[in-house]
């Protein structure tokens, strides 16, 4: 079994690949059971959430195992791990185990660069970007392999990881600061990723620009919440699979509120990949993309990881 490490993953996933590869994979499809969620506790106080995702496609079946504890921000070290192993559909035989955070930062940015090529404005260049993780350091680089950004902001709740953040971007003609002021930002933006561990919304529909799209992909359960009711008021909503409706709190709260139903979701990744139609040009429509993330992704990152 070949062991891919952290430098090895990355260097096999640039953005321009593994979107296209994601894309290919929602056209052709896999097997991805509901994925397994269940709350860790050490009993001092420390709780985490691990998620178990198999999928399997052709020749190969991969699963990632993730432990998320929001509690190690506090520790200085990072709140998300995981581990990604690819085995041989054929026979079982485990096949390489590859670094599973680089997976499913990378894919995660991916994901969302896609749902912004079909759904955000093609002149698009103003991006704000919530949070200062490791998955909110991808969002600028994958958005502009898609999209003409130019002017990037980007806001935490720690000021000074989004000072740092800011000041280690070198994105080629593209300006980037930081800025403690979220609602001034959003208020001028093409673009707001949210890439945080929120559990109150961060962003408010009243913030948004007509024609904007906001891409909402921290929260991951039922408690998790990034957005307000008003964002989703008069805006095309959009989800990469069916099973946020299930896991999402952003979706869940409005839903049981009456703010829109299940059958007022535009479309999933599924459906913009296979040609639906996405924003109708000139439109000044909101968009909103929600993201709990998918194993098809990762089998994808994986199968391109191990294949070159």
């Amino acid at each position: 079994m070949k062991i891919i490490d952290r430098a090895g993953t990355r260097q096999a996933l640039p953005f321009n690949t593994l979107i296209e590869a994601i894309a290919r994979m929602f056209v052709t499809g896999c097997q991805v059971p509901t994925r397994h969620v269940h709350t860790v506790g050490n009993g001092k106080g420390a709780e985490g959430t691990v998620l178990i995702m198999p999928a399997w496609h052709g020749d190969y079946m991969g699963i990632k195992t993730v432990n998320i504890f929001p509690g190690n921000a506090a520790r200085g070290r990072p709140g998300l791990h995981s581990t990604y192993i690819l085995y041989s559909a054929a026979t079982g035989e485990p096949l390489a185990q590859m670094d599973g955070d680089e997976i499913t930062s990378r894919r995660t940015a991916a994901a969302s660069a896609l749902a912004a090529r079909h759904l955000a404005r093609r002149d698009a260049r103003r991006l704000v970007v919530a949070g200062s993780g490791r998955v909110a350091s991808l969002i600028p680089e994958a958005y502009r392999t898609v999209l003409p950004i130019e002017d990037i902001t980007i806001w935490s709740r720690n000021p000074e990881a989004a000072r740092r953040l800011a000041g280690q971007s070198s994105l080629e003609g593209c300006a980037v600061r930081s800025s403690p002021d979220l609602e001034q930002a959003v208020r001028t933006a093409d673009l707001v990723s949210c890439a945080t561990l929120a559990t109150t919304p961060i962003i408010r529909g009243e913030w948004l620009a007509p024609g904007s799209h906001l891409d909402l992909i921290g929260g991951f359960t039922p408690a998790m919440r990034e957005a307000d009711d008003a964002c989703f008021s008069g805006s095309r909503l959009y989800v990469d699979t069916v099973e946020a409706l299930q896991k999402s709190g952003d979706l869940l709260g409005p839903m049981s509120r009456g703010v829109f139903a299940a059958e007022d979701v535009a479309g999933t990744l599924e459906s913009l990949c296979r040609s639906q139609p996405g924003r109708p040009e000139g439109a000044h429509v909101r968009t909103v993309f929600k993201s709990v993330g998918t194993a098809l992704e990762d089998l994808a990152a994986a199968i391109l990881v191990y294949e070159g």
